[in-house]
């Protein structure tokens, strides 16, 4: 039977006042089921199964619709979006300064170089063409660096270290400079023996010596050097010690007087217990005076098995706290669950170093970080504290998933380049992306995107590749020092083609890139 729903009052009848009860009067009189479900505040669905009563059903089913939308008329709801806003800011650009070039430098695959300005002295590292390790420094008035080439050593005959690079993108070099001057020196390690060089004399790189040891124990198995200074501008070297998916995080310090360098903790800062390790930011002082780092632990050496968004602060790189202020020892484990931001799963979408960190009015920290959404797609996402808790926020509904796996340096397909909170109180998210190219998101101070922030292209997006070989892109490396002049930044550029997960490459291979740094001045 076919029913047929009409709208109109019927002739002779007058709907009651008081529609609820005759709706409740239809139901027990006609024996007649009706289920109702409003969806989405705006949706109303009526579902009905008759049993009997069917005689007068056109004129009760009449009475029940209308009764419904006098009951449900008065309590829609509509969402209203924030206010799609876009501010231009293409207008604040940086123009080119100043170009030196420097030296000819292997094109075959990228590996992380070093740039650090120190008071009026600026310090370089990289391979050259020949893939060896070489050291340059110049004041900042000169227009030349004066470059040292360290002597080519091999692990066979160097008690596993090595001057000459391979084929692995994580064989970084970096620099650091202690409070008198000396200048410290590691590269080249990928779960290899600390390679490490200290200067002979203050300010001098052709001083430069090879020391086998820092400390003594735990430094057979490291990757990712790191020098750093603390608030009194004392050295600290840190490394992981073990392998991917199995290593812990060792933090050094070292002794001007007695030229020497020491634990600066008893144990390790974090701790994968044998099962996991830590990919964690290096410690960095933020607006509050505290030091503030993040890491997502990592099961095996397949990228895909990050886990775990978490974060810690402290005072002084020994007390360690959560995000909430509550206080705990090290080193960090897993089991620690009070420092985890967000519980994200194995092959949950989120990579080693993917998320960045802002602080609030309030020095609260506020994360900006990628990882899947429902349907499988790479969302980004937002972290902030509320009472005792962590809050969720997706920012981004893009029609695109990152599927990375496997093990050795892959290529990014989705970075999000800087997190910060505006002056304008609002907070911005500078992203880039395969698929959708470079953008700032503009978030309110509830994290909802409200709009676009119009940036000028950024540096290095609009230089011509300069080689011919196939695929070569540019590189860049950034200060890792302080320009006194906070209108001036300096950058390093030179070109490559793309990471072959740590492999060699057959021949041909790019001729030699050139290597420049770059002076950039802030224009309003």
């Amino acid at each position: 039977m076919r029913l047929a729903f009409g709208m109109k009052k019927l002739e002779g009848e007058e709907l009651s006042t008081s529609a609820p009860h005759q709706v409740l009067l239809f139901l027990r009189n006609s024996n007649l089921s009706i289920s109702l479900l409003r969806q989405n505040n705006t949706r109303l669905i009526l579902n009905y199964y008759l049993i009997n009563g069917y005689l007068k059903m056109k004129t009760q089913l009449t009475i029940l619709l209308l009764s419904l939308i006098t009951i449900f008329s008065c309590t829609q709801k509509t969402t209203t979006l924030p206010p799609q806003i876009t501010i231009d800011e293409s207008k604040i650009t940086e123009s080119v300064d100043k170009v030196i070039k420097i030296d000819s430098v292997w094109a075959g695959h990228p590996v992380g170089f070093c740039l650090l300005t120190h008071g009026q002295k600026q310090f370089i590292a990289y391979y050259n063409a020949e893939r060896s390790m070489v050291v340059g420094q110049r004041n900042l008035g000169e227009d030349k660096f004066t470059l040292h080439i360290m002597p080519r050593t091999s692990r066979e005959t160097s008690g596993g270290t090595s001057t000459v690079l391979g084929w692995d993108s994580h064989n970084s070099i970096t620099i650091g400079v202690d409070k008198e001057g000396f200048i410290h020196l590691s590269a080249n390690m990928h779960v290899h023996p600390i390679t490490y060089f200290k200067s002979k004399e203050p300010y001098n790189i052709s001083t430069l010596a090879q020391e086998m040891t820092m400390v003594g124990s735990n430094e057979q198995r490291c990757t990712y050097p790191h020098f750093m200074l603390t608030k009194d501008d004392e050295l600290l070297f840190h490394y992981r010690d073990g392998g991917s998916g199995n290593g812990n995080e060792i933090y050094n310090i070292y002794s001007c007087e007695t030229k020497k360098w020491s634990r600066m903790l008893d144990v390790p800062l974090t701790d994968g217990q044998g099962l996991m390790n830590a990919y964690q930011t290096q410690p960095t002082i933020m607006k509050d005076g505290w030091y503030h780092m993040y890491w997502v632990w990592r099961n095996t050496p397949d990228c895909s098995t990050n886990h775990d968004l978490s974060y810690m602060k402290s005072p002084d790189l020994k007390r360690w706290y959560n995000a909430f202020g509550k206080e705990f020892d090290l080193p960090v484990t897993m089991e620690k669950e009070l420092v985890i931001v967000d519980p994200i799963p194995v092959k949950g979408g989120i990579i080693n170093l993917a998320a960045k960190l802002c602080l609030n009015d309030q020095n609260k920290p506020v994360f900006a970080y990628h990882k899947y959404d429902s349907v499988g797609n790479l969302q980004f996402y937002t972290a902030q504290t509320e009472q005792d808790k962590w809050i969720y926020k997706q920012v981004t509904d893009w029609d695109y998933r990152w599927e990375f796996s496997g093990n050795g340096s892959i290529n990014s397909e989705v970075r999000i380049k800087d997190f910060n909170k505006r002056i304008d109180g609002n907070y911005e998210i500078d992203f880039w992306h395969i698929k959708y190219g470079n953008g700032t998101i503009l978030l309110n101070n509830k994290f909802e995107a409200i709009g676009n922030v119009i940036k000028a292209e950024p540096f290095g997006s609009d230089l011509e590749i300069e080689g011919s070989f196939p695929g070569l892109e540019v590189r860049t490396t950034k200060d890792i020092g302080n320009s006194e002049n906070e209108a001036v930044r300096y950058v390093l550029k030179w070109e490559t083609i793309n990471r072959n997960r740590d492999k060699p490459r057959p021949k041909p291979w790019p001729e030699a890139s050139q290597l420049y740094l770059y002076k950039l001045k802030k224009e309003i």
